[in-house]
């Protein structure tokens, strides 16, 4: 394998979202990673720097360790494009919709795809007439925002005005969604069109349910299971509606999609995919490639070797 074809490599981290602090974790994971095998990999941070630096400063390609506003949404890809400098992860379209949660429901909905009864809200009164339509529990959450920042679990009308007061803290649209009681699960798809693959599912069990961000990022408290434990045929299930949300959104290179499998008949229902996923010590993504025989440094370079532009191809033969 010829790393030096990979060229200079920025690593953008940090970035000016919510989820900078993971974001910075992620970075510096996958900078160590990359320049232990060789790889010519420098840290950027586009809070700190002018974006347009990385075209003077003659970066080949970009791997995009930013999360949330400004990092997955459409806006850095987009200026890559501009620049013409290839980068990691689905393009301008897919990320811009992926990173809204409602826009992405729609989609999948649109396909027949499964995923939980919404309701989109702009005040607490109409958080409390979702709270009546949908149900208890009912989530709140922000619609563009990740790593469950703003979110509340809903069990009585009494909470929907401090859950619509947070979540508008992060985003001014709100999404109201069913809460579907099972399994929690997750899966990562690498790779482009039809030769995307899922990789194997992860089970999640977090203390009382709560997957918060506390216990995503900081606590040991949170068990995963991968293998997962499933039986073949819904492992399998999982794999096959991940794949086929991944590329209905026009993905590429990379995501992950978190889903519920209801208790009740053991239905999955796609919960939203993240573009960019996290690349910390507690990041599932690694987890699952593990699983696969892909140890985190060949996982790096294998989705570094993907970086591309929209509608062309720029992936270095025999890594990818």
């Amino acid at each position: 394998m010829d790393v030096q074809a990979l060229g200079k490599v920025a690593v953008l981290m940090g970035g000016s979202s919510s989820e900078r602090e993971v974001s910075l974790m992620s970075g510096s994971g996958v900078l160590q990673a990359l320049r232990s095998q060789g790889v010519d990999a420098h840290a950027f941070d586009p809070a700190e720097r002018d974006i347009g630096e990385l075209k003077k400063e003659g970066f080949a390609r970009c791997f995009i360790a930013l999360h949330g506003r400004h990092g997955e949404d459409g806006t850095v890809q987009g200026a890559l494009e501009l620049l013409r400098i290839p980068y990691t992860g689905p393009g301008v379209m897919a990320s811009s919709m992926a990173m809204d949660k409602v826009m992405t429901k729609r989609i999948w909905r649109f396909e027949g795809l499964p995923t939980p009864d919404w309701r989109m809200v702009a005040s607490a009164d109409q958080t409390r007439a979702a709270f009546a339509a949908l149900g208890a529990p009912m989530i709140v959450k922000p619609a563009r925002d990740g790593s469950s920042m703003g979110l509340t679990k809903v069990e009585d009308a009494s909470q929907c005005e401090a859950a619509y007061a947070l979540a508008a803290k992060y985003d001014e649209e709100v999404l109201c969604e069913q809460f579907i009681s099972g399994d929690e699960t997750t899966c990562a798809v690498l790779g482009e069109g039809r030769g995307a693959q899922a990789l194997p599912v992860i089970r999640i069990v977090a203390p009382d349910g709560n997957y918060d961000y506390q216990n995503k990022y900081f606590t040991d408290v949170t068990q995963y299971h991968c293998p997962s434990g499933l039986p073949a045929e819904e492992e399998a299930e999982i794999q096959r509606i991940v794949e086929q949300a991944f590329r209905t959104l026009g993905c590429r290179g990379w995501a992950r999609a978190d889903i519920m499998i209801r208790a009740s008949d053991r239905k999955p229902f796609l919960l939203e995919i993240n573009t960019s996923p996290g690349m910390t010590g507690h990041s599932l993504v690694p987890m699952a490639a593990r699983a696969k025989g892909i140890s985190y440094e060949a996982l790096c370079l294998r989705i570094l070797a993907t970086a591309s532009l929209d509608g062309d191809a720029h992936a270095v033969e025999g890594i990818a």
